[in-house]
């Protein structure tokens, strides 16, 4: 593991330091597992945490003194499965409930607020913001690193579900209109004779569409074909429930 210091900014403190985690190779495609960013105006409580997260695992690790320079230097639009953790109290132009209003559409970012002394209305925002969970300050770093450590264990098993997801999709995309009429006759359990019933449909079309389905979808049986149509139709109706990450 190598620290060096990085420059976020104009306004960005020369303490402000990025871990290289080592990447992992999927499929041939370089990818980072998580990236942790840090806004904490406090330098010393900044560099301890920054430590304790940076220890191991794959990761990447920056740290800010404030949310002018996390936006300043684009940070916002590092890679999927952002873990944010940041003071609610900012200097600068942006404060903790500006920084939370602006990512709070965000599906890639999940927010941990850290704050001393709050009141009702400061606690409501937070809340109804979408933060993934509140922090108090001053910061603990073991309690951060095993917070964030299951927040990352969390987006891996959203991140795997989504990929799934999306992988079904684009097998079944290629399908025609009654290719996919058919399908949904096959995930009904009807069989070939009763399908070519319903479609009016000879049973030997009926088999033809079935080969092709298996050839498009890249399935080898029945078995996987439905696995595939069926993620499918999870992943249809998540889209019309979505949920924040971290919320």
């Amino acid at each position: 593991m190598h620290f060096k210091p990085v420059p976020y900014g104009a306004a960005a403190e020369a303490d402000a330091l990025v871990a290289l985690a080592p990447r992992r190779q999927q499929g041939g495609v370089t990818d980072f597992v998580g990236h942790i960013h840090l806004i904490l105006p406090d330098p010393t409580e900044r560099a301890a945490c920054f430590r304790a997260l940076a220890a191991g695992g794959d990761r990447v690790v920056r740290s800010f003194a404030c949310a002018d320079d996390w936006f300043d230097a684009g940070a916002d639009r590092d890679g999927p499965g952002t873990i944010l953790l940041f003071h609610w109290h900012q200097p600068g132009r942006i404060d903790g409930a500006a920084l939370l209003e602006r990512i709070a559409a965000r599906r890639d970012i999940a927010a941990f607020v850290a704050a001393e002394r709050l009141n009702i209305a400061e606690s409501r925002a937070i809340l109804r913001g979408g933060a993934h969970d509140l922090l108090p300050a001053p910061l603990d770093p073991r309690a951060v690193r095993r917070a964030i450590d299951a927040a990352l264990g969390d987006w891996q098993v959203w991140q795997a579900a989504l990929d799934r997801h999306r992988d079904a999709e684009a097998r079944l995309a290629a399908l025609t209109p009654r290719e996919r009429d058919i399908l949904g006759a096959i995930a009904a359990g009807l069989g070939t004779k009763a399908i070519a019933r319903q479609l009016a449909l000879s049973p030997r079309t009926v088999e033809v569409h079935r080969a092709n389905i298996m050839r498009r979808a890249g399935a080898g049986n029945v078995a996987e074909l439905l696995r595939w149509q069926f993620i499918a139709e999870q992943a249809r109706g998540a889209a019309g429930n979505s949920v924040h990450y971290g919320a």
